[in-house]
């Protein structure tokens, strides 16, 4: 069976779910290959092996962390030479699509980005894509070379399917470019102990209709009940009232949780764009005008101040 090669995402060597869910996807192409760039590949070998990878290719050097994404561009270039694959999969963060980028115009391939789904085809992998803010969905295969494709996260739910995960050792030529960017400090963010949002398996938004930063305990209370990451709309982020990496939508980030709870929001087209493939949508709105229903699978009309401590009062009730 062909080989397909999956980039994979981490922290010091603790693998994250989207990889997990590239591995599952990518089992349906063929089999996959991991490719670990930096410290703790030994570590991430098991749970590479135990979502389906048949071996992981590793390389660790103080150019990964130094410097910006060429290195890495080298080193998935010398996995792809070493590997010859039928497909090459990617997360959908910004830089990894800034490496799928690079990678596909190396080696002289088609690219496809932030797909949702993939399934083997008679002339290669196809693609599925919500593409014009969502309003369409399409499904897309690449024509020249190997098809590089971009997944966003939630887009699959990792399966466990043991395989030997054994590590190889990558070697990496680092070219010219790989030195020309050199990160000079990094800046640790914030933990709030919530998930990443655009991991996040349950997203819990609040919109102009919170009226203010002080009111946003609602929200926050809310998506805590539950385990889900927050968000914001442009309207809420734009008044200052929560952080621009918090905001969802087209100028800010694409979501795709199993739940999306979206309270005060009206649901305009740039907020759909960023959170219309969720698997499950709920808004709480008092305009029972608000576009936003006409997308939701619940909706609910009625002032969030009500509504929503009574849902997390429930939540946390039912959770004992």
């Amino acid at each position: 069976m062909a080989e397909v090669l999956v980039y994979v995402d981490h922290v010091d060597g603790a693998v994250r779910k989207p990889t997990l869910e590239l591995l599952t996807l990518a089992r349906r192409l063929g089999d996959p290959v991991a490719v670990h760039l930096g410290p703790g590949a030994e570590d991430a070998a098991k749970v590479l092996g135990e979502h389906g990878a048949v071996k992981v290719l590793a390389a660790d050097a103080a150019e990964f962390a130094d410097y910006l994404v060429a290195p890495k561009v080298d080193a998935l270039q010398a996995a792809y030479d070493a590997v010859s694959p039928a497909a090459v999969l990617v997360p959908s963060s910004a830089e990894g699509k800034e490496v799928a980028a690079r990678l596909a115009v190396r080696i002289g391939s088609g690219i496809i980005t932030d797909a949702v789904d993939l399934a083997a085809g008679d002339e290669g992998p196809v693609a599925t894509q919500s593409v014009f803010a969502a309003g369409y969905t399409t499904k897309s295969r690449v024509t020249k070379g190997t098809p590089v494709i971009t997944v966003k996260p939630n887009s699959a739910s990792p399966e466990p399917a043991p395989a030997a995960g054994a590590v190889e050792q990558l070697a990496v030529s680092f070219g010219e470019q790989a030195t020309g960017t050199k990160v000079t400090s990094r800046t640790p963010r914030e933990s709030t102990g919530r998930p990443e949002l655009t991991e996040a398996a349950i997203v819990v938004s609040g919109g102009r209709g919170v009226n203010g930063a002080e009111n946003f305990h609602v929200i926050e209370a809310l998506a805590d009940s539950l385990g889900a990451a927050v968000g914001a709309s442009r309207a809420a982020v734009d008044a200052g009232w929560y952080p621009h990496s918090n905001q969802v939508g087209q100028t800010g980030k694409s979501v795709s949780p199993q739940l999306y709870i979206a309270a005060g929001i009206s649901g305009a087209i740039q907020h759909r764009a960023g959170m219309q493939t969720s698997k499950t949508i709920v808004a709480v709105n008092k305009d029972a005008e608000a576009p936003i229903f006409d997308l939701v699978d619940y909706g609910i009309v009625g002032d969030l101040f009500q509504v929503v401590p009574q849902l997390t009062e429930e939540v946390k009730t039912r959770k004992g």
